[in-house]
């Protein structure tokens, strides 16, 4: 019987000194202690930990028992007895044993579950763990941040519930975990923030080192994927409790204001500048989500200083704006647009100076907008980036706008964000006309420069112009607007200045390309016309693949309309394109009959 054989080496080992244990003792008892537990002896194996007399066995050969006992406790369920006999001893083997080995036990335990078990396996073991890195004395530190590293390990590959009903569900039990690990640090920040009160010059940092690496992996991982919008519903979101508690830590032990502002924050402790740029690297995504729960959700806004301005703010995040905007799960884009709206809205329109364009950031931000614009799947996303852009757009002086618009003309690549743009420069021009004050950038020769840009066809005669169709009609709408708006006499645009280049470099080229296309696209459809009458019985399909994937045939009445569609494109620019050339003749006319 499996407890006569655990109470045989008991007696054996009652009698023994503790230096006389021997590693067959060890296995003995673990093999006796687990038949015991898989038998359905906990009640009895209870009776013998508890027992005094062998508190020094319990001590030295306990922690052998963990991984059959965890094994047990998940076997039976919530109401059984023999559950609630196999946590008690759980409790007194925290009580009991020898800390060191019991930490690695446990440790180990939580490292080799995997799957639907890990968040219930962690909030088994949490409470134990914690009672032993409380005894411990030498490498607390060490042992703490140990421990914080492997249960955050662990839990990283689960998928993070984003929906109300996945977080309301909570499958996995990880919202329920994660607020159990923050619970289990609690003790040690507590530590850290009574030594911090006890002397101004806290020199112990290695546990407070230790629990920001666990405030940023919590903030990586789930923060920055979770769902952190108030939900109708759920009284108390999980992943906003969390939210919060991971701010208290980092304000209790001082270091939320140089985590949000490392431009007033100590430097990293690295001599080597390999290491120290791995590891601002590593924390890009920590710190960005940290920003985002500050400016965004307006957690911790109480230990907030409103001593900065806004031009100022929008600075401290842009670089963490880049780092969300650069990903491309919806979860983590949409907290990079809202950050990025959210420095905007702070700040008056045609506050933010040129200078600020000097910042790499500032150029690489506005792109990754664009990126998001053309080529994110979703449309909500789509949309936003836009509104964004303009709003990032008027922010600026005019010497920045102009700047702005001349970087983005250059580096869009795409004729319906350059097409945009033009309508912006024409918006600024039509102020710069109207206002009495001095614009230097959008009149005169600064705009001259400019409108070289705007004004051309990137391949001549041969611009694909149903491609490039949003451009051009923007470009044509802007020149027709400064022909009709800026008089000859005044020319403040230089407009008139410079209309012979106009003509030879868009003009003329626009004319030439417009009559090769439509009679290309005529001469398709009188082609198509007259082959499906000749194979009409066999309903002839056209085969499309984009990307590598084929798409649905297109039948020749599909073909047809696409070419009409194109044909009908050509008509709309070849429309504003004669009343450009209407307008010119007409003051050419005026000029001749002067003369």
């Amino acid at each position: 019987m499996a407890v006569d054989e655990l109470q045989a080496i008991i007696q054996r080992c009652q009698i023994l000194e503790e230096a006389d244990f021997k590693g067959e003792d060890f296995n003995l008892f673990q093999v006796a202690g687990q038949k015991c537990l898989e038998d359905g002896y906990a009640a009895q194996l209870l009776e013998v930990i508890q027992n005094e007399k062998n508190k020094v066995i319990i001590k030295n050969m306990g922690w052998n028992l963990i991984s059959p006992l965890v094994r047990c406790i998940f076997t039976y369920k919530q109401e059984d007895d023999k559950r609630e006999h196999c946590l008690k001893i759980l409790d007194q083997l925290a009580q009991l044993c020898n800390p060191k080995e019991l930490f690695l036990g446990l440790l180990e335990q939580i490292e080799q579950t995997s799957g639907e078990q890990v968040c219930h396996t962690v909030m088994l073991l949490l409470q134990p763990l914690q009672t032993v890195l409380l005894k411990l004395q030498n490498k607390k530190a060490y042992s703490v941040g140990l421990s914080l590293a492997v249960i955050m390990n662990q839990l990283t590959p689960l998928p993070v519930p984003y929906t109300k009903q996945q977080i309301q569900e909570d499958k996995l039990g990880l919202c329920q975990c994660c607020n159990a690990v923050v619970n289990f640090a609690k003790p040690f920040v507590n530590e850290v923030v009574k030594n911090m009160e006890k002397s101004s010059e806290y020199n112990d940092m290695e546990l407070k080192e230790e629990l920001i690496k666990f405030c940023l992996k919590s903030l990586k991982y789930p923060l920055l994927t979770a769902q952190l919008e108030q939900l109708e519903g759920i009284e108390e979101h999980p992943f906003r409790h969390f939210a919060t508690e991971i701010i208290d830590i980092l304000w209790n032990i001082r270091e939320l204001i140089p985590l949000v502002f490392p431009y007033k924050g100590k430097s990293p402790p690295w001599d080597n500048q390999e290491f120290a740029d791995i590891e601002r690297k590593n924390s890009a995504d920590s710190l960005a989500c940290l920003s985002y729960l500050m400016f965004v959700q307006h957690f911790g806004v109480e230990c907030f200083p409103i001593v900065f301005s806004p031009s100022y703010l929008l600075l401290c995040n842009m670089t963490h704006i880049e780092v969300l905007l650069k990903r491309t799960e919806e979860s983590v884009l949409s907290k990079g647009l809202d950050l990025f709206e959210s420095c905007l809205l702070r700040m008056e329109d045609n506050s933010l100076l040129h200078q600020y364009l000097e910042f790499r950031v500032f150029i690489n931000v506005p792109q990754d907008l664009v990126k998001i614009m053309t080529l994110c799947p979703m449309e909500h996303m789509r949309k936003k980036s836009l509104n964004i852009l303009q709003l990032f757009i008027d922010k600026f002086d005019t010497a920045g706008k102009y700047t702005l618009f001349r970087c983005l003309l250059k580096t869009s690549n795409h004729a319906g964000v350059e097409g945009y743009i033009i309508k912006n420069i024409k918006d600024q021009i039509h102020l710069a006309l109207t206002k009495e004050c001095d614009n230097v950038w959008f009149t005169g020769h600064h705009l001259i420069s400019l409108l070289d840009l705007v004004l051309s066809l990137p391949e001549g005669a041969e611009t694909d112009l149903l491609q490039n169709s949003d451009r051009i009609m923007a470009s044509l709408n802007l020149l027709r607007y400064l022909l009709i708006k800026d008089c000859e006499n005044d020319n403040q645009t230089g407009v008139w200045t410079t209309l012979g280049k106009t003509k030879q470099n868009f003009l003329k080229p626009l004319r030439v390309g417009l009559n090769m296309s439509k009679a290309h696209y005529e001469a398709e459809i009188k082609n198509k016309k007259e082959n499906r009458k000749e194979a009409h019985s066999s309903n002839p399909v056209c085969s499309v693949t984009v990307s590598g994937e084929k798409m649905p045939a297109m039948t020749t009445g599909m073909q047809l309309q696409v070419l009409h569609s194109a044909l009908f494109t050509f008509d709309l620019i070849e429309s504003v394109l004669a009343r450009v050339e209407e307008l010119i003749e007409g003051k050419m006319k005026v000029v001749m009959d002067e003369n």
